[in-house]
């Protein structure tokens, strides 16, 4: 059984209709846990009371704000599935691939901004990279429960797939052409390394293009999940989807 802790992402949970076992409220709550209360109760899910200190053990470390459901394990989603609904919707696919993201705050920051922006999909690697964690579905925001997230055995694979299928591929590195000046329209994928490394050299050779970001500054990089925000906002600038 997996936790999620926080106030924001059990309210998603909740209204995603997430499998939920139970949800743990410390006793004398105020705010908003009231309304999780009731959103509980309305759904018959079981709301149990006990001291903070009780939520303290059973989330150490963790800001649980009073609140901790117990939920199903998180099911991924299969990218085909994903791809044949935006078919089915008329749309152009607009997908993100991560390589070799192992921070959960990265990951469920670029979770948070891919459902801001309008993406369709987050990719992640069975290996070399963090799954679906408690600490994800906090960091998102409760985001998780709107992004579809495709874990895959082997990237390159899925990114020869998307070709097949008329998708783009552009890498985000500092040696591609600067993002204002790329054309990032139509149906794409975005490729996001990990902060030391970046993105691999065998899944970079596989990619269309390379894209990078304009730095004016003296730190000559971003932190993973900010880099891949801006992108994903230039996507969506160019898509002229800011509006609607």
């Amino acid at each position: 059984m997996n936790k999620i802790e926080g106030r924001n992402p059990v309210i998603e949970a909740i209204k995603a209709e997430h499998e939920i076992d139970s949800i743990v409220i410390a006793s004398g709550a105020q705010g908003s846990v009231k309304k999780i209360v009731a959103m509980a109760k309305e759904k018959g899910i079981l709301v149990k009371y006990a001291d903070k200190k009780k939520l303290d053990e059973l989330a150490p470390g963790e800001n649980h704000q009073g609140v901790i459901a117990f939920v199903s394990e998180y099911g991924y989603s299969e990218l085909e599935d994903v791809l044949s609904k935006v078919e089915k919707e008329g749309r152009a696919p607009f997908i993100i691939i991560l390589d070799g993201i192992t921070d959960p705050h990265n990951l469920g920051a670029i979770i948070r901004t891919a459902d801001a922006s309008g993406a369709d999909a987050i990719v992640i690697p069975k290996r070399r990279s963090v799954g679906i964690t408690s600490t994800v579905v906090k960091s998102s925001a409760g985001a998780v429960e709107y992004v579809p997230v495709c874990r895959v055995t082997n990237l390159v694979n899925t990114i020869k797939m998307l070709k097949e299928k008329g998708v783009w591929i552009a890498a985000l590195d500092m040696g591609g052409q600067q993002l204002h000046k790329s054309n990032l329209k139509g149906s794409i994928a975005l490729v996001v390394g990990s902060e030391g490394e970046g993105v691999s050299r065998l899944v970079k050779e596989n990619c269309d293009f390379s894209v990078s970001i304009p730095m004016k500054g003296r730190v000559s990089s971003l932190n993973a999940s900010v880099a891949a925000g801006v992108v994903m906002y230039e996507v969506l600038r160019q898509r002229g989807d800011s509006e609607g």
